[in-house]
């Protein structure tokens, strides 16, 4: 891949990171709304295109904590779940408001770690974004650290919004931060540090031009910014690091604004599927009749209509191979369902499935986005 600079005009899916030190003013404890006004326009316009939005927003604990009266500086731990869960409800209200005078809807969506590392509640909540998108509404994620502990946390958002853009297969990972992309070295240190516009590839060196943690509200730094870099460009994910101290900041990305791009060698579709098929081992096999590897080769989801027989024992998100009624391999993907349930339902219409099971699952054994079929 070249070194060109990409525009923001030539992306789908857009996944946009928000920190707590852009969202709220430290000194009173409050939104900047005339800077999430401004951003909220650009949302809108680019929603208006057609493209799809999603928003990851840093700003409940440090919310709530005003509410709540708590002092500035570290928390315990219950002290920020407190706040959390005081500062989550003005954040969503802030949110739907702001974006509701875009003619926009937005969704709250609440994670963590688990959601996005475990398979069965990576499924869902893809399926939940992905129904979302489909609405047209734009999905609002934060870490829930109401529950969150150190051992199930990311401790940044950074990293979650990363997290968040292979997740949902989108195709950009904006991140609005307190400086305009990757120097050489920290610019408030050094003097002579250069901007770097495009990153082609995070090399060790990269990584080394990553200072510390961020400001008092931010968990962050550049350091996080470069870890996320590493998880979305894997997934077929351009990354883009630009200033948020500007009005419209997202304007000003696509108006040639100073930042930093760090491209990837692949689309998420790609990557992806190079992920079913080469990394996962497989907890189970669907043996298809000939219509259904017809209908797979073509693009289509798998149907339980098409399965003859299941094999093994597996949970709802784990990998599966898929093989014809010659017993080759027609390729691999994520089940929908447990393999006692899928036992049930093969070889039946997928109007069938909640008389059942007794309850209203997925169409789909396996959709053709969980799925990795021939040379993929």
């Amino acid at each position: 891949m070249t070194s060109a600079v990409p525009s923001l005009a030539d992306f789908r899916r857009i996944v946009i990171k928000v920190g707590s030190a852009l969202l709220v003013d430290s000194a009173r404890g409050k939104v900047r709304l005339p800077w999430l006004t401004s951003l909220a326009e650009d949302i809108g316009a680019l929603h208006a295109e057609g493209k799809d939005v999603l928003v990851v927003s840093s700003g409940a604990i440090a919310l709530g904590r005003t509410v709540l009266g708590l002092p500035r500086g570290a928390l315990k731990l219950e002290d920020s779940q407190a706040a959390a869960a005081v500062g989550q409800i003005a954040l969503a209200r802030t949110w739907s408001e702001i974006l509701a005078h875009e003619n926009v809807t937005a969704g709250q969506i609440l994670l963590t770690l688990r959601d996005t590392e475990e398979r069965r509640r990576y499924l869902n909540a893809r399926s939940t974004l992905a129904r979302l998108l489909e609405y047209r509404a734009v999905p609002v994620i934060n870490e829930n650290d109401t529950v969150a502990t150190s051992e199930i946390r990311y401790g940044d958002n950074d990293r979650l919004a990363a997290r968040v853009a292979t997740m949902a297969s989108a195709d950009l990972l904006i991140l609005l931060s307190d400086i305009d992309g990757l120097y050489t070295a920290p610019p408030a240190q050094n003097s002579d540090a250069r901007h770097i516009p495009v990153v082609p590839r995070i090399t060790a060196e990269i990584e080394g031009m990553a200072g510390a943690a961020g400001s008092e509200l931010s968990r962050g730094g550049m350091r996080t910014k470069i870890e996320a870099g590493k998880i979305a460009t894997s997934a077929g994910t351009h990354m883009v690091i630009a200033s948020g101290h500007v009005k419209n900041p997202l304007r000003a990305i696509l108006d040639g604004g100073r930042c930093t791009w760090f491209l990837s060698g692949a689309t998420p579709a790609r990557a992806r599927k190079a992920w079913i098929g080469g990394t996962l081992e497989p907890r189970g096999i669907l043996h298809l009749d000939e219509g259904a590897v017809a209908a797979l080769r073509r693009g289509a989801s798998l149907l339980p209509a098409g399965v003859t027989r299941v094999e093994g024992l597996f949970e709802r998100g784990d990998a599966v191979l898929l093989r014809g009624p010659d017993g080759g391999e027609i390729g691999r993907g994520l089940v929908a369902y447990d393999s006692d349930h899928a036992e049930r339902i093969i070889g039946r219409a997928s109007a069938e499935i909640e008389a059942i099971l007794g309850f209203q699952g997925r169409l789909e054994l396996i959709h053709r986005d969980d799925m990795a079929v021939g040379a993929e």
